[in-house]
């Protein structure tokens, strides 16, 4: 049977896992000092940020219509408003890893607070969770232990300010560790990329555009089986250029080629690459090309 729980603040979450509340607003949490309150199959629902590091095989987790079995030296992130499943193994009792918990309070009013949804890979699917190698998880655990340091020994004025620095210093790094994991993943890179910009040319030939209407970074994502945001940074990473801008570039492209047949109109052509309205498709061509799509005819 399913258990779920509602985890509105950090005190909910260490209420679940047997630990003392210090903060009410951010907790650093050894799993192996906690008792597993999770039956075979749990839900949580999370009002809170949380960050898992997990150094034992802890069994399925499970974000979305994606799986991912979530082994040793893994970190995966959750945002307020996301829910996870865990589906732990009949012979499953170590418990080994550490959490991240902070309330979104907590960052309210900072830098870090203003900067937050920069930090893509808390809207990444479960299987595209940061692999960590043993150089960088002493880096991650010396941003723990600054930010344990804080929380148990020394709360004051300068706490607060301190605490968040730390937190950002730590996401900090977890872009760097994504960049390299995307490097090292380079071959396996290359073709989504590839398969990307094919799914790309196949939907803006076919009748979908005039079906559904223009494509989206989701609608490939999806068909990928890859969160809008990795998929993103994906491209960012391997192109230069955003997942929407290559859409966007292929679509101008396809739109000079129908331009050179005179018997099709600029409002067609437009229906044609999925616009709703034709005036909204003669704003984005002269925005990328310089000048309108008749213009452009008209000097071709």
């Amino acid at each position: 049977m399913k258990e779920v729980f509602n985890l509105e603040s950090v005190s909910d979450y260490n209420k679940l896992v047997g630990v003392e509340t210090v903060h009410p607003l951010v907790s650093i949490i050894d799993f192996s000092k906690t008792q597993s309150p999770y039956s075979s199959h749990t839900h949580l629902y999370f009002g809170i940020y949380a960050i898992y590091l997990k150094e034992y095989d802890c069994g399925e987790l499970r974000y979305g219509r994606g799986t991912y079995d979530y082994q040793e030296g893994t970190l995966v992130f959750i945002a307020p408003g996301q829910s996870v499943e865990i589906m732990r193994k009949a012979d499953q009792t170590q418990r080994k890893g550490w959490a991240l918990m902070f309330h979104p309070d907590l960052i309210r009013g900072t830098q870090l607070g203003k900067n937050i949804n920069e930090y893509t890979f808390f809207s990444y699917a479960i299987n595209e969770a940061l692999h960590i190698s043993e150089k960088e998880r002493k880096v991650v655990f010396d941003c723990f232990d600054k930010i344990s340091a804080e929380i148990e020994d020394r709360l004051d004025k300068h706490s607060r300010k301190l605490i968040v620095n730390n937190i950002e210093l730590f996401l900090d790094y977890c872009v760097r560790f994504y960049d390299r994991q995307f490097i090292t993943r380079d071959t396996i890179n290359q073709g989504v990329i590839a398969r990307f910009d094919q799914m790309v040319n196949e939907y803006l030939l076919s009748d979908q555009p005039q079906e559904s209407g223009l494509p989206s970074v989701s609608y490939f994502a999806d068909k990928l089986n890859l969160s809008a945001n990795y998929l993103g940074d994906l491209v960012k990473k391997e192109s230069g250029f955003s997942a929407q801008d290559k859409i966007q570039l292929r679509m101008i492209s396809l739109a000079k080629e129908m331009m050179f047949d005179p018997h099709k109109s600029i409002s067609e052509i437009a229906y044609q690459l999925g616009f709703k309205y034709p005036q909204h498709f003669t704003r984005m061509f002269k925005k990328e090309v310089g000048v309108s799509p008749v213009e452009y005819r008209n000097l071709n």
